[in-house]
């Protein structure tokens, strides 16, 4: 005698996938807090592609960055996101803890740029980068 397979798991399983999708928050959802971690993963992932170009490239080397424009910039907009949702969620929450951690880092990105082009200022960006999103999930976690 021939069995046939049930459908039933194939089904449980179709019906958890639209009871999950239905749940989930579009991206037009997202948090302060949560654009602001991903801003700093693409800075992290700038920070390390530029550093992996200059060092396999021997003729870049010798060439000094002097154009510091685009990373004060970034840490202009750093800035401005932590006034806005580390200082909102402050005021929501109550807790001072994300606000501390996320100044930190913002305090550490800003001594980056004064440092020399030695590559000690990329990773002292990136630790305060680091902290910074730490910050940032902290003020997450606190206002869920």
């Amino acid at each position: 005698m021939t069995r046939v397979a049930s459908h039933a798991p194939v089904l449980t399983r179709l019906g958890a996938m639209v009871r999950a999708a239905r749940e989930a928050r579009p991206l037009t959802r997202l948090t302060g807090d949560q654009l602001a971690i991903s801003l700093s993963g693409l800075c992290l992932v700038h920070c390390l592609a530029t550093t992996v170009f200059f060092a396999s490239v021997a003729s870049v080397s010798g060439v000094m960055l002097g154009n510091h424009l685009f990373h004060e910039i970034g840490l202009v907009i750093a800035i401005g996101f932590a006034l806005i949702t580390l200082v909102s969620g402050v005021l929501s929450h109550g807790y001072l803890m994300p606000f501390g951690v996320g100044s930190f880092g913002l305090g550490m990105m800003a001594g980056a740029l004064a440092r020399p082009h030695d590559g000690s200022e990329v990773l002292a960006t990136m630790i305060g980068v680091a902290v910074v999103a730490l910050g940032h999930d902290l003020n997450r976690r606190a206002r869920s």
